[in-house]
């Protein structure tokens, strides 16, 4: 209640679109700071170590290094330490990518539970949309049928009924059943 009541004395005052928008830019900041303060220290670090192992940075540095090392090896300006067909360096790299890639899908899944927590906020405001203005609609042809305006159109009472979701989910499941059964043409 108090929530509601803060955010329309925030859009009482904003005298422009661009203040409700930052309004509601700096709410989901806000949000992502608290999400992003939850994080347990594994999480931090899998998250800072997929961030470097994903950049151009490492991809070059690691490159550069490859090729120094293949050079080395094949040049033989020093001793080989690592001939031809370069186990040591197989190995080095099977051993960076036994530990690279779990701790990358650890950075994944936390934050593709963070997308799902998001798609499921979305969902439930789309839905209260929906509602709200449902009932924005009936009250609107209520108001036209007091003042004597007609609204004689089919369209309008059928937006006017509540949406069933599970309704509008069979519909969209039938659609994609029926396009994948029925693969186009190139």
């Amino acid at each position: 209640m108090a929530r509601d009541l803060l955010s329309s004395q925030a859009m009482k005052r904003a005298t422009s679109v661009n203040e409700l928008t930052q309004h509601n830019v700096e709410l989901i900041a806000k949000m992502e700071r608290a999400s992003e303060g939850q994080r347990a220290l594994g999480e931090r670090v899998a998250d800072g170590f997929a961030a470097v192992v994903g950049s151009w940075t490492f991809i070059i540095v690691q490159s550069v290094l490859f090729m120094a090392w293949i050079v080395v090896n094949v040049a033989a300006w020093l001793s080989h330490w690592d001939p031809y067909p370069f186990i040591l360096l197989n190995l080095a790299l099977s051993f960076q990518a036994a530990y690279a890639s779990p701790i990358i899908m650890m950075s994944q899944n936390r934050q593709s539970k963070l997308a799902e927590r998001r798609n499921r906020l979305d969902l439930q405001i789309n839905l209260l949309a929906e509602q709200e203005t449902t009932v924005i609609l009936r009250l609107l042809c209520q108001l036209c049928h007091k003042a004597g305006i007609s609204i004689d159109d089919a369209t309008i009472a059928a937006l006017g009924q509540q949406t069933n979701p599970d309704r509008v989910i069979h519909q969209i499941e039938r659609a994609t059943e029926h396009e994948n059964d029925h693969p186009k043409k190139c």
